[in-house]
Order: structure tokens, then sequence, then C-alpha cells
């Protein structure tokens, strides 16, 4: 015999992504050409395009999932799965590039092990490539989740990495686990 199931429950649970996405979609359906907007909106608010809610998205906007799908694997600044916890942007423009941007990509790479456009398989930490953070007079640049490391060496990937470190709270606690 299986246990029932509180519907309400499940359904406020539910509700806020349901209502992010209604809100998104009533917010730029009226738009025209507003779905790259649209999108931006939606990756911003949760990380990354999940395809249920892209569907969603689409379905609420008009949209069909195929046009989607041709904006989000057509730009790179959209991930369709969830990115590490710190995002690794490393800036190839030209003045980056010119001062060794894709030596500090690789130095980057080898220090995670894991190829640009990915995450570490334990999802802490996420690698791109972007063409420009706007910080050409401090090239070469790297943001870690909006924070900028600036003027670079070869031997980058080290120094980031070992930051990140030294920027961590040493213990994270979660809200709930708190005894009043």
């Amino acid at each position: 015999m299986s246990t029932p199931i509180d519907v309400s429950t499940t359904a406020k649970a539910a509700a806020p992504k349901t209502d992010m996405i209604s809100t998104l979609a009533k917010k730029w359906k009226k738009i025209p050409g507003s779905l790259i907007m649209a999108l931006h909106d939606l990756q911003t608010k949760v990380g990354y395009v999940q395809r249920e809610s892209a569907m969603r998205l689409g379905h609420e906007m008009g949209v069909p999932l195929a046009q989607i799908y041709e904006v989000v694997t057509f730009y790179n600044f959209f991930k369709t799965e969830a990115p590490g916890k710190y995002i690794i942007s490393v800036c190839l423009g030209t003045a980056c590039h010119l001062k060794g941007g894709a030596n500090v990509l690789e130095s980057l790479s080898k220090e995670l092990k894991i190829p640009e456009g990915t995450s570490t398989p334990d999802k802490e930490y996420h690698l791109q490539a972007v063409r420009c953070l706007g910080c050409c007079g401090l090239a070469p640049v790297v943001s870690v989740n909006n924070k900028v490391y600036a003027r670079l060496g070869h031997d980058a990937g080290r120094h980031v990495i070992d930051s990140i470190q030294i920027d961590k709270p040493m213990i994270e606690i979660e809200p709930d686990s708190v005894d009043a």
C-alpha cells in the first residue's frame, strides 16, 4: 500500500520555478525578437538553460523548442548543464591574447584537468574562454565569479586556484542546520 502524497505541499514546492518561468514568459512574449533576452534572463536566474525550463518557456512564449535550441547551441554564452560552483572565465580578447591569455587558459586547463568549456567532475569549477572582460590595460585577466585576477603569468593556473581556496569559507553552514 502506497503512502498518500500531500498535493498542496508538492504544488507549493514546485511553484517558485513555475512562477519564475511564467513571469519571464510574460515579460518577453510581446516583445518581437526577445527570445535571446528571455533565455539570458532564465540563465541568470537558474545558472543554465535546463531542458524542462526551456520547454516551459517556449510553450508559454509560443516558441518551438527547436528554435530555442538553435539559439542556445549557437551562442556559446548559454549553458545546457549546470556549471561548476566557481566559474573561471579566461579572457582571450585581443589585449589578453597578445599578453598570453591562451597560456593562462592552458595552465588552468592542466591544473583543473579539464578542457575549456567543461566543469570538473565534482562540479566545483567550470572553465570557459570569453572574448573580453573589459580590463584590457590589466591583461591577461581571469574572472572567477566576477572577481578579477590581473596581469597573470604563464603559471597562473595554480595561483588562481590557490586564491579561490583562500577565499572559500572555512565551513559552509546550511541555515536549516543551525540549532536555535
